[in-house]
């Protein structure tokens, strides 16, 4: 099939979110489905859940008080000093709206107790430090009967928009394969507060610091490219051949590319007949004999 042939027969459209649409009502059922029967697998029945004060963390919170009672979830707030005073108020509201208690750990006593000798640090090195920093502090308070919920969207993963072994470590994720704008529609039907709902994404990692600001494009476009380069598996040249902004669907692109390392687990040279990752590969729920 011609470029022109595969371009008609999808026919992606720059202006058109629909393809983005989701039965909201039927993905609530999945995902509350999905973490009963995961957990249910590995034994657990009570799980964590850092609410940053964002959709995407509030979100997830819902999801895990509809499924686990709110009795069972541990839900943390972890702020830094320069972390966004709205942050803590959208943080309480969300534990609040779901029934959760909210537990508050200040994180910048451990985190300025390593970059404060190290004199003047880079903000994107700080907001990894403090990311892990709330990642260890969330593995501990799961401790010993958890398991860590992940909150980074399809999105962030694709674009590699995340700290390795901070926010973007989890358990499970019931939301990693939902685009930003999905997951924003689903927040709607969670009942998410729509102050959070409609508020600007950021990480919180500095002061003034947007996720659209820092990426260079909002997240509508990304969302879009990226299902039509993901999900529907056409080339930047179709798309561009489509309408689509050259130099935003080759910088998407090469994120994606670039972050792939983000999205697996590390690589293991192979010596033996059978080594992890490569040959010796097995579902999660591998039973036993």
């Amino acid at each position: 099939m011609s470029v022109a042939e595969r371009i008609g027969a999808i026919r992606p459209d720059p202006s058109d979110q629909s393809p983005l649409r989701i039965d909201e009502a039927l993905v609530r059922k999945m995902l509350v489905a999905f973490l009963r029967e995961e957990t249910k697998k590995s034994g657990h029945r009570r799980v964590v859940v850092a609410v940053s004060g964002g959709v995407d963390s509030a979100a997830v919170a819902a999801l895990a008080a509809e499924t686990f009672g709110p009795e069972n979830v541990t839900a943390l707030f972890l702020p830094y000093r320069t972390s966004d005073p709205a942050s803590r108020e959208h943080a309480r509201l969300a534990a609040k709206t779901f029934g959760v208690a909210l537990e508050e750990i200040d994180i910048t006593p451990q985190v300025d107790a390593y970059l404060g000798r190290l004199g003047d640090v880079d903000r994107v090195r700080r907001g990894n430090k403090m990311a892990r920093e709330r990642k260890s502090i969330e593995y501990d308070r799961a401790w010993p009967d958890g398991l860590v919920l992940g909150t980074s969207n399809k999105t962030e993963l694709l674009l590699g928009y995340g700290t390795r072994h901070g926010d973007m470590a989890c358990d499970l994720n019931p939301v990693g394969d939902l685009y930003k704008t999905q997951l924003r529609e689903l927040a709607v039907i969670l009942g998410v507060p729509e102050v959070i709902v409609r508020k600007a994404p950021s990480a919180d990692l500095w002061e003034g610091q947007t996720d659209e600001g820092e990426l260079g494009f909002t997240y509508a476009q990304a969302d879009l490219i990226l299902y039509h380069l993901v999900d529907r598996r056409l080339r930047p040249s179709e798309l561009i051949a489509a309408g689509f902004d050259a130099a935003l669907v080759n910088n998407i692109r090469e994120k994606v590319r670039r972050s792939h390392y983000k999205r697996v687990m590390p690589l293991i040279a192979k010596l033996s007949l059978r080594t992890v990752g490569h040959d010796f590969l097995y579902p999660r729920d591998w039973e036993a004999d």
